[in-house]
């Protein structure tokens, strides 16, 4: 079956064209003017943007972490994706207690199996280090999972060593495997917070007290210099200060072929926050945890001037006061801010919150927009050319964006499983009018057409990091 959409503009990272898209089946079959297409489905996009379907490379579904599970599934938080424009995301499949980084990649499958209603890939992610799970990664990559990330925080739990780092690191090198690393000083928020508690320090706020922004910072300088002695590339995950920013711009400088991220959160929250009244604090601790006002400036002067390459979410969302089934959330750290669940819902808000306060405010054009939301990740991720552009051959996973389409986020509408968002009651303007994963509708007129099971588990090639 073909779809013929007219009369858009088709936004690509390189720079857009009024015109049509044809569709056959799941594939992009022609990009230009005046297509024809003689039986085909016709659909009129005047007044509308053309983009590739939304990737984002960092979320958490389904997550065991501080004695609970994160509250979406692989069906919840997947639709909750596609409700904002996002069709792929790239979860992490933890390596198990005992087990290999196969036995995880086997787990997080079988999470997706059956619930999957967008496509995923999947990033490895060692919990606890042995020098044996390096033999794995050309394996790994021969079944298309091509990153794996470390924690560089978390002492006692999933760190990882500066020796274990950097054995890891020389293997990515001679693999072709994409590190990724999540940069905090381990050691130092340990102690941090081991005397916080002393001091009888434990709400909310002092999350943000016991991890600094020089943690951060001097992690990331320490993470780049390892990978540049290892010959590796690297990936750097959810960063959120100028400090970090600065080492990435350091690295770079030096030819390091490193590779930096930020989650949409981070742009909008401060510590300050975490000070809510009561235990509202919780809502909004995370890790790394939100910074001061002049790092937000930072982030958006980063993906400006392309000092960052990507914004994904992090999602990893958790009920703030228990939920449905006696699910544990937020209220495990009610008397300890340490024993708060790490993480806040996003994957459903990233797009709009993008597209209003980027390309609305005229911080982004929207090529850059496309960019930092699809092409880039998709070209980090080995997806491209097959996701991340509207292009000839590519899969038909399109965005009908309406720049003028009105919305308010509020719990009570959202499709992620949580009980709470970020964003109560904040307007923004643009966002999906349509959403077709692989030529097929799955959302339209805010109205679900997708299903259970029909994501696809995508294999990814070798990173390209040059962007």
């Amino acid at each position: 079956m073909q779809t013929l959409i007219q009369n858009g503009t088709i936004v690509n990272a390189g720079g857009r064209l009024r015109g049509d898209v044809l569709i056959d089946g799941e594939r992009i079959a022609a990009v230009g003017a005046d297509l024809r297409a003689p039986g085909a489905q016709t659909i009129d996009a005047e007044g509308l943007y053309i983009l590739p379907g939304g990737i984002d490379v960092h979320t958490h579904l389904e997550l065991p972490v501080s004695g609970t599970v994160a509250s979406d599934d692989y069906f919840t938080g997947q639709r909750a994706a596609a409700f904002g424009g996002t069709t792929t995301n790239i979860d992490f499949a933890i390596q198990p207690a005992g087990g290999s980084l196969r036995d995880g990649i086997a787990q997080w499958l079988h999470k997706a199996a059956g619930k999957a209603c967008i496509d995923y890939a999947l990033h490895a992610n060692i919990a606890r280090f042995r020098d044996d799970l390096l033999d794995e990664l050309p394996g790994l990559i021969a079944d298309g999972v091509t990153s794996l990330k470390m924690l560089m925080a978390y002492k006692g739990s999933v760190m990882v060593d500066d020796a274990a780092l950097f054995k890891t690191l020389r293997r990515c090198a001679d693999t072709g495997m994409l590190p990724m690393v999540h940069c905090e000083n381990g050691d130092a928020i340990d102690l941090l917070q081991r005397e916080a508690a002393a001091r009888g320090q434990f709400a909310p706020r002092y999350h943000a007290a016991t991890r600094p922004d020089w943690c951060e910072g001097e992690a990331t300088h320490r993470a780049i210099s390892l990978a540049a002695m290892a010959g590796s590339p690297l990936y750097v995950v959810h960063m959120t200060c100028a400090k970090s920013l600065d080492a990435l711009r350091y690295g770079r400088a030096r030819r390091v072929p490193v590779v930096g991220e930020t989650c949409t959160q981070y742009f909008f929250f401060t510590r300050d926050h975490l000070a809510a009244p009561g235990f509202e604090g919780a809502k909004f601790v995370c890790s790394p945890p939100f910074r001061a006002a002049a790092d937000q400036d930072a982030l958006w002067q980063a993906i400006a001037d392309r000092t960052l390459s990507v914004v994904a979410t992090d999602h990893c969302p958790f009920y703030f006061d228990g939920g449905p089934h006696n699910a544990h959330g937020k209220e495990l750290g009610r008397d300890d801010f340490r024993r708060i669940p790490n993480g806040v819902p996003g994957i459903e808000e990233r797009m709009r919150l993008l597209w209003h306060f980027g390309v609305g405010s005229g911080r982004l054009t929207p090529e850059r927009f496309v960019e930092l939301t699809a092409t880039a990740p998709a070209r980090v991720f080995g997806l491209h050319p097959r996701k991340g552009a509207i292009v000839p051959g590519a899969d038909a996973d399109i965005l009908l964006w309406d720049p003028e389409q009105a919305h308010m986020f509020a719990a009570a509408t959202q499709q992620t499983r949580c009980d709470y968002t970020l964003y109560e009651g904040w307007p923004t303007r643009g966002g999906p009018r349509a959403v077709y994963l692989r030529g097929r509708p799955i959302v339209e007129n805010g109205e679900w057409r997708g299903a259970a099971g029909a994501g696809q588990f995508i294999r990814r090639g070798l990173a390209d990091w040059r962007v």
